[in-house]
């Protein structure tokens, strides 16, 4: 099984530091390919919030773009105190467009911790290095994708289903993804695979995204309803279940697109190994476990009026988490660009992420 193409670039840059960056917007696939260019910082915000750009790690890149591109308002002339504090008020800004995946977070903080250590620099020599940070954040997703997905292919083997829920390919990334990685890896090996894509409900980015990539890849794809998921483990069609993350904590439990939380049960109850896949920016080891994750909630009408199609009486009540939480006893082991985590625990954890 060969690429039929390479596929597009998730986000693509634009220029000097006073460029701008071009964005695949998601909200349209797998009917329209279309690019948004984003030259402001609410344009970027935005993106992130309403899920034209989704996935952890390529929202980390995004929002790192979205700093310089928010630094593009100040004078040639500023002082650097007024270039700080603009600093300060667009990674503010940006912070606030998700809750959940960590990797905004850490790459918000990789931009400030880089005008922190560069206090004798100009404001334009800052702005022109910050771009030089968000670049290198961006090229390093895409080696660790790739080394994700090098670790991950060692444990699949040729014959294999392997089901996965939600998106965490390409479009996730800067570069192969985390979970797709581990299958377009194999497939670049040779191994028959056969995947198994969840519909991954409100939004369907399993249905609308996964199934694209996988099929631009040319890699076999079926896909099922959410609620499908256990009768096809029944069915001994699935031999292993691999997901992305938005944020791991220190003892392991991995938060990811709701639905993920019932597979780690299901794959559990079948005997079936559970493997999460995420880069080690994913990691947030300051929180002890997933009881200290913040589950972003979303509008009800993704529920109720999903892609403007009326499906529940007006008026009715909602409940609409983002996400929700894989607890660690139930992963088989996490693959990371520095090595698999197995067992899960947190002491593994930090020998493997050397942290």
């Amino acid at each position: 099984m060969t690429a039929k193409f390479s596929p597009p670039r998730t986000m693509r840059w634009l220029g000097d530091a006073s460029g701008r960056l071009m964005l695949i917007d998601q909200t349209l696939l797998p009917e329209h390919f279309q690019e948004i260019e984003c030259r402001t910082v609410e344009q970027v915000w935005e993106a992130i919030r309403k899920l034209r750009v989704r996935g952890a790690p390529a929202i980390g890149c995004a929002a790192a773009y979205g700093v310089v591109i928010g630094l593009q308002t100040l004078p040639e002339n500023c002082s650097r105190a007024e270039f700080d504090t603009r600093l300060a008020d667009v990674t503010g800004s940006l912070a606030e467009s998700r809750p959940t995946a960590v990797n905004l977070f850490w790459a918000l903080d990789r931009m400030r911790a880089c005008a922190k250590r560069n206090t004798d620099l100009s404001p334009a020599e800052m702005h022109a290095a910050l771009l030089l940070e968000a670049q290198a954040i961006e090229a390093e997703d895409r080696e660790m994708c790739a080394a994700i997905g090098q670790h991950g292919a060692a444990l699949i083997e040729s014959g294999m289903g392997v089901l996965t829920h939600c998106n965490a390919g390409g479009l996730a990334t800067a570069g192969d993804g985390t979970a797709l990685a581990i299958l377009f890896a194999a497939a670049v090996q040779g191994k028959q695979i056969q995947v198994y894509a969840d519909e991954t409900r409100p939004l369907l980015q399993g249905a609308r995204l996964t199934t694209w990539e996988l099929q631009q890849r040319g890699v076999p794809v079926t896909l099922i309803c959410d609620s499908m998921a256990g009768w096809v483990m029944k069915e001994k069609r699935v031999q292993a279940v691999i997901t992305g993350a938005d944020r791991i904590a220190a003892n392991g439990d991995s938060a990811n697109k709701i639905g993920t939380y019932s597979l780690s049960l299901l794959a559990r109850a079948h005997g079936i190994p559970f493997y999460i896949a995420a880069p080690s920016s994913t990691f947030d080891l300051n929180l002890k476990s997933g009881e200290d994750i913040p589950i972003e909630q979303r509008a009800a009408d993704e529920i109720t009026q999903g892609f403007g199609k009326q499906t529940a009486p007006q008026g009715t009540q909602v409940y609409n988490p983002a996400f929700d939480v894989a607890p660690a006893e139930m992963i088989s082991a996490i693959i990371t660009e520095k090595g698999v985590i197995q067992p899960v625990n947190e002491a593994e954890i930090r020998r493997v992420l050397h942290a």
